[in-house]
């Protein structure tokens, strides 16, 4: 049989509208599609595609179904075979194994049982009446009841680098595997694997159809000195960050009633708003939204709302997700909280009203762009207006709704006086040339069209065309709290280009980048690029671990050329012996050669997760 995982990966990837109209001409109805339909003799079209929500439907004869029934409809296919033929098409490889006796396996079937397991063995503690008496006390205190706390299957991890690791292995399940889940971590400090959640409030991370990919885990406390307040399981060949939202399985029904998403950053955030009896969240997971997100969520409504730090990074992350969200035809609104505030903190201080309140003075995303360029004062002066259009078209070359499109550009040409023909040239250009969509961009290997990798998960193709510098630059502005990871491998002089040179030199000063007066013009107009670049970055731990390479392997091979020029010309063995000692001390220390932490002392590459606020 083929998994659920892989049956809803295949169907958030295929393009019904594509796959229908290849039989049916399609021609745009608002969000829809409608035609004549495949199945009777329609004289006037009463089929309707309807893909946002995933289905089709004959208002005439009364078919209807997903993209999977349509094909099966119009090809005789059975099911397992018009799987495998959408898989085929659209990137997504469905493995053929096959048990004795003709039964089809899962291969990924035991990963699932072990982080099924972990789940149970975490919860168990959480409910143990002496192990886990201060995490249910700060349960409390954080407003989250014991029924929310079950929904959503919390969980404890003590403080014991062997607990999960001992009861696993009663249960047959490998230390390979926990490793591979990412249940298990290893250190060059410690000689065996070691629970990688320990001290820790759990949070299992499901798939679309309830299966346990993944964990989130946080400390009671602050954090810090080298723990991280957030710790997230590692990519895995069930979990892909860049694909899941958290939340999504529980609350996906309602936000399907309500007809709208709420977006958070944290998966705190999720279950706090559960508590409140706000359903209709979810979270990412430790990155940026993806074009698979966007793509995703925009299934379920039509109505997003951003609740993300109203910081300049929080507005950056908004900004990014809105036009990924647009591109997709939902359309997106804006919450600003005042200053250190989240919806977390929001609903335990004023309840749900007090949210609701925030959601009903949402602002849409161009709107908010366009008070904050008005704030900056970027109306007074014709140089700065012609910055502002250049901040709003990446917006408005996104927008895939034609009529929000439209109101939009006369929204934009009302505030910078000009034309509405003017603007629409800029985003046709645009759109062509592959500006400022979310699927162009600086490295196809982690966006764009996809490839069959392991276990069918799917993969990107490599292009780089912009360089290391750029996309290491592009991947740390999104998430700042994995600066001290890049400083313990590469350092300023890594950069070869000044302007990305000087940004990184500014990361290391202040990672919020609330100061920027020292920037030379060639570095922040670098900057500016940097920032408005809506760009999808789809597995970005692996992306990042990529570029911090491609950065170490070129200063690496720099310094090991000049090396070997002063070996050839060395005029004695004394001068030779002492070239090839620094060419072995080179070699040696080519991992990790600038351990340079600005805050709180090194944090391990196993344990430094990308932040989730909660």
């Amino acid at each position: 049989m083929i998994s659920d995982e892989l049956v809803e990966e295949v169907r958030a990837r295929s393009d019904l509208v594509g796959v229908v109209g290849e039989g049916v001409e399609l021609k745009k109805s608002g969000k829809d599609w409608k035609g004549k339909c495949p199945f009777h003799e329609d004289r006037t079209p009463s089929f309707y595609v309807v893909p946002d929500k995933g289905f089709y439907k004959c208002f005439g004869c009364g078919e209807s179904g997903d993209v999977f029934a349509f094909v099966m409809k119009q090809t005789g296919m059975e099911f397992l075979d018009a799987v495998k033929h959408l898989g085929e098409r659209f990137g997504v490889e469905i493995p053929d194994t096959v048990r004795t006796g003709g039964e089809r396996e899962d291969p990924l079937q035991i990963h699932y049982e072990a982080n099924a397991f972990a789940r149970t063995w975490f919860r168990e503690r959480l409910l143990d009446p002496v192990v886990g008496l201060a995490a249910r006390a700060y349960l409390d205190q954080r407003g989250i009841d014991a029924e929310t706390a079950e929904r959503f299957g919390l969980g404890w991890a003590p403080d014991d680098r062997h607990g999960l690791r001992a009861a696993a292995s009663k249960h047959a399940f490998s230390v390979e595997l926990l490793l591979e889940t990412g249940l298990l971590t290893e250190s060059e400090r410690r000689a065996e694997p070691y629970d990688r959640f320990r001290g820790r409030l759990i949070f299992p991370i499901e798939s679309l159809t309830g299966r346990v990919v993944g964990f989130g885990g946080r400390v009671l406390d602050g954090g810090g000195k080298g723990r991280p307040k957030y710790l997230n399981s590692p990519e895995s060949p069930i979990y892909v960050k860049g694909e899941v939202l958290y939340g999504l399985s529980w609350n996906r029904n309602s936000i399907r009633r309500e007809g709208c998403a709420l977006v958070v950053e944290g998966y705190m955030d999720v279950v706090a708003l559960a508590a409140a009896g706000i359903s209709h969240s979810v979270a990412t997971l430790g990155t940026a939204m993806t074009d698979q997100h966007a793509r995703l969520l925009s299934r379920y409504a039509n109505k997003v709302i951003l609740l993300f730090d109203s910081d300049d990074a929080g507005l950056r992350a908004t900004f990014r997700a809105a036009d990924l969200l647009l591109s997709h035809g939902a359309h997106p609104s804006v919450v600003t909280f005042p200053a250190g505030e989240d919806p977390d903190t929001v609903v335990r201080v004023e309840g749900r009203e007090g949210l609701e309140g925030y959601l009903d003075s949402a602002v849409d995303v161009l709107d908010r762009k366009l008070q904050l360029l008005d704030e900056k004062g970027f109306f007074g002066t014709i140089d700065r207006v012609r910055i502002a259009v250049d901040k709003v078209l990446p917006t408005l070359r996104a927008t895939r709704d034609p009529t929000l499109s439209d109101i939009y550009i006369a929204r934009v040409a009302e505030r910078t006086g000009v034309r509405r023909e003017t603007l629409q040239a800029e985003v046709v250009r645009g759109r062509h040339a592959g500006v400022g969509s979310s699927t162009s961009g600086p490295d196809a290997r982690y966006l764009g069209r996809s490839e069959k990798g392991p276990h069918g998960v799917g993969r990107r193709l490599s292009l780089d065309r912009l360089g290391a510098e750029r996309q290491m630059l592009l991947v740390l502005l999104r998430s700042p709290e994995w600066l001290d990871r890049a400083l313990e491998r590469v350092g300023p002089g890594e950069f070869r280009d000044p302007a990305y040179r000087a940004i990184f030199e500014a990361l290391i000063e202040k990672p919020d980048l609330s100061d920027t007066s020292g920037l030379s013009p060639e570095a922040s107009t670098a900057l500016e690029g940097l920032c408005g670049d809506t760009t999808e970055i789809e597995h970005p731990e692996r992306a990042f671990s990529d570029y911090l390479s491609v950065l170490e392997d070129r200063a690496f091979q720099a310094q090991q050329d000049e090396l070997e020029r002063d070996l050839r010309s060395a005029s004695s063995d004394d001068s030779r012996r002492k070239v090839l000692e620094r060419l072995d001390e080179l070699r040696r220390l080519r991992r990790g050669r600038w351990n340079v932490v600005r805050r709180e002392g090194p944090v391990g590459i196993g344990e430094a997760e990308p932040r989730v606020n909660g």
